[in-house]
């Protein structure tokens, strides 16, 4: 029962964007896989189109219906907040140890499938009251993939996201570099993190081409650890 995690060194940032591709590169190694995308927000539950579910399901060849988001993503929110304020403005209250015993019980339904658990806004956003997303990560105990972009500070906010997770004794098995809009240069981002990140593999997305040889080159990277 692998998990691999899927974390954000911030918010909208290409997480889901790398997770699909990921999945789809799994796939094409022959590996068995499953997704789940345990908390999200931000969620239109009358037009699933576009949103951080369905690009899960579809990279993994499954329709989009209310049943299938209801698996992929068993606790959804309307409000593009972070999980507990949205989870306020429905009157509903999240808590960890029920996010940590969904994730734990789905490893054990898919066997020897690796699960790819995407978790939600970036590393230290909050999961409740009294936890992160970074606890989740924790309790789950696998590698890690951290995706960051290429903004402006992007660096500072990489550094600090794999400074906490090593802090947790968090296997990083890589960061992939999703490029961002904006005027910050992606290349020169890409080397100065590749300088600065220690021995951890840099896997850089750009946005202008197929994400498929990137996700190929993260896939062959993280295919050993399973």
């Amino acid at each position: 029962m692998p998990v691999l995690s899927i974390a954000g060194a911030g918010t909208d940032i290409g997480k889901t964007y790398v997770a699909a591709a990921l999945l789809r590169a799994l796939a094409r190694r022959g590996l068995a896989i499953d997704a789940l995308k345990p908390v999200a927000s931000g969620v239109d539950e009358a037009d699933y189109t576009g949103s951080d579910p369905a690009m899960l399901l579809e990279a993994l060849g499954q329709p989009v219906t209310a049943e299938t988001v209801a698996h992929i993503a068993p606790l959804r929110f309307a409000a593009p907040l972070s999980p507990p304020l949205a989870a306020k403005r429905e009157g509903r209250v999240l808590a960890f140890s029920d996010v940590r015993d969904l994730c734990q019980t789905r490893t054990t339904e898919v066997g020897d499938a690796i699960l790819l658990v995407e978790t939600a806004g970036g590393v230290m956003s909050p999961l409740d009251d009294d936890h992160t997303m970074l606890d989740l990560m924790a309790a789950l105990s696998g590698p890690v993939v951290l995706v960051s972009g290429s903004y402006l500070g992007a660096i500072s906010h990489t550094l600090t996201a794999l400074a906490c997770l090593r802090a947790r004794g968090l296997q990083v098995a890589a960061v992939a570099v999703s490029e961002s809009s904006g005027e910050a240069p992606f290349d020169e981002t890409v080397a100065a993190l590749a300088r600065l990140a220690g021995d951890v593999p840099l896997v850089a997305f750009r946005r202008d081409a197929s994400p498929e040889s990137s996700a190929d080159d993260l896939a062959a990277r993280l295919a050993a650890l399973f």
